[in-house]
């Protein structure tokens, strides 16, 4: 699994443990609805770095336990 893949596991993961949807957390995380969409259907292939410090935010979790999950125990690093 790669990175970005791991990444859209675990905001969907999220969503779920929450009970939310796409339309709430970009509300919440202040992330537009469609870049939120695109990147967890796979249309957008990167979110960047601070987009995840929003959800973050919006969560109420640190961004250290955003990457504590088994998803990123395998992550396979492209050259």
């Amino acid at each position: 699994m790669d990175l970005s893949e791991a990444v859209r596991m675990r905001i969907t993961n999220l969503i779920n443990e929450n009970n939310l949807n796409v339309s709430k957390l970009s509300t919440l995380a202040g992330i537009s609805r469609s870049t939120l969409s695109k990147f967890l259907s796979g249309k957008r292939k990167i979110i960047r770095l601070d987009m995840i410090e929003y959800i973050c935010e919006a969560l109420n979790m640190k961004l250290k336990d955003f990457f504590d999950d088994k998803l990123f125990d395998n992550i396979d690093i492209a050259d």
